[in-house]
């Protein structure tokens, strides 16, 4: 029974639940950063680029023909699905820009923490000299 204890005293720590809530908000936060993507920029990316799926770009490996959609053509064999992995960095980049955006604005609104000056016994033996000298 220590082991359950010591198990359920790190569960309900602090920063244990902090990570577990910070864990499912960005999962829910990466689904419309996602959304975003995939239903709003991409489809915009691909007209100016041909008017095409842009997720849908690849190149054969395997002597696929050309023009078959991702899908069949990973049927066929080995692709390189670049406008795939195209959409997922630029997810990924909108995604980080997004979350520097945040942590800018906390970072703004947090106080500066007041600076705390430790007075050394040499500062302290000084001050009572010039204190005496002054008397």
């Amino acid at each position: 029974m220590g082991m359950l204890t010591e198990f359920k005293e790190f569960a309900t720590k602090g920063n244990v639940m902090d990570l577990a809530v910070g864990v499912i908000i960005g999962a829910a936060f990466s689904k419309i950063v996602d959304s975003l993507v995939q239903d709003i920029i991409m489809p915009i990316v691909g007209k100016i680029f041909g008017g095409l799926d842009f997720g849908s770009y690849y190149l054969p490996l395997n002597g696929q023909a050309w023009g078959l959609p991702l899908t069949e053509a990973k049927k066929a064999g080995a692709v390189l699905a670049y406008g795939n992995f195209l959409t997922v960095l630029l997810n990924f980049i909108i995604l980080a820009f997004i979350i520097f955006q945040m942590v800018r604005m906390v970072n703004r609104l947090r106080k500066p923490a007041p600076v705390v000056v430790a007075t050394t016994e040499d500062v302290i033996l000084l001050r009572e000299i010039r204190d005496a000298l002054r008397r």
